[in-house]
């Protein structure tokens, strides 16, 4: 993912979130409505989610240490995380606790006008957020559909932001039509009714993007494309003539881990295996410029033990790659 795309997105969504949750909660003073509320401490939620995608985002940047020799990239993935944590406490749960509150105890909402123009107010900011987030998801997107993409994106900004925004614009509706029928029916339990719909709305976007984001942390390889275009470039049919094994691990969204076992001319010198490793990392990181930490270890294929079903590089004593 593009960092400057991704952070677009996000201070979209941040600037929006603050402005409707100001609004929210003015609505909330003036009505008394519960789904504003639920709704006002949702969009505070939203707004802190953001910023931890960007504090993710600036410390993901720092250099490489003898403590973290492979950089700080999960960074990222750790503050995605933390938002999904942060929706399911604050924003999902809190929503939940206050409608089952609002329907035991109901009572009618007063200036009616002003949670229904803060939520009109609302759903056009959410989507002009929601546009800018869809606009810059569809670059990266390509033929994918939208659950595919969201369930394979290295980088966690924009599924996150995507999730949220569509989680509001959702909730909203469901705020509105609480309100709604709360005004139609002069029954406040309605409004109470609404807002447990928004919690378990948040809930389970929550627990969505804690899968995601767990299956992140513990770290995925790459996709099935880059993985061709690596074997694709390793392979010259002189001086490497294939992969034996190789595995790929994001070290972060733009940064991939390469390690493979290449087969070499067994009559090879030390000094013609050193410059085709040199050249075969030189071709990978052309075709896949992520590729950033690359291993490589020259091996002899055996077509024999292939065919037997063994590890066709294994020598007596020596460890294969698994």
């Amino acid at each position: 993912m593009s960092a400057t795309g991704g952070t677009k997105a996000i201070v979209a969504a941040l600037g929006a979130n603050l402005a409707i949750a100001v609004a929210k909660f003015v609505a909330f003073a003036f009505s008394g409505s519960s789904s504003m509320l639920a709704e006002g401490v949702h969009s505070v939620a939203d707004s802190g989610n953001q910023a931890l995608l960007l504090l993710g985002g600036k410390k993901a940047q720092k250099k490489a240490s003898e403590e973290h020799p492979f950089g700080y990239g999960r960074e990222r993935y750790i503050y995605g995380f933390l938002v999904s944590i942060v929706l399911f406490t604050i924003g999902g749960v809190f929503a939940l606790y206050e409608g089952y509150e609002k329907i035991k105890e109901p009572h009618e909402l007063e200036h009616w006008y002003w949670p229904i123009g803060v939520l009109v107010f609302a759903i056009l900011a959410e989507g002009f957020s929601f546009r800018t987030a869809v606009k810059e998801s569809n670059e990266l997107r390509g033929k994918q559909s939208w659950s595919q993409f969201v369930r394979t994106a290295k980088a966690p900004e924009l599924p996150v932001v995507l999730l949220e925004d569509l989680g509001a614009l959702v909730g909203l509706v469901l705020a509105l039509a609480g309100v709604g029928l709360t005004l139609a029916t002069g029954d406040g339990i309605w409004d109470g009714i609404g807002t447990m719909c928004i919690g378990a709305l948040l809930v389970l976007i929550a627990l969505v993007l804690a899968a995601e984001t767990k299956s992140l942390l513990l770290g995925e390889a790459a996709g099935p494309e880059q993985v061709s275009r690596i074997r694709a470039a390793a392979v010259d049919g002189e001086t490497v003539t294939r992969v034996i094994h190789m595995r790929t691990l994001h070290l972060g969204p733009e940064e991939l881990l390469v390690a493979a076992k290449i087969a070499v001319p067994h009559d090879n010198t030390a000094v013609e295996v050193a410059r085709a490793i040199d050249a075969a990392e030189a071709r990978i990181r052309a075709a896949v410029p992520i590729a950033r930490v690359i291993y490589l270890e020259p091996d002899i294929y055996s077509a024999e033990a292939a065919a037997a079903g063994e590890d066709p590089a294994a020598t007596p004593g020596g460890p294969a790659l698994h």
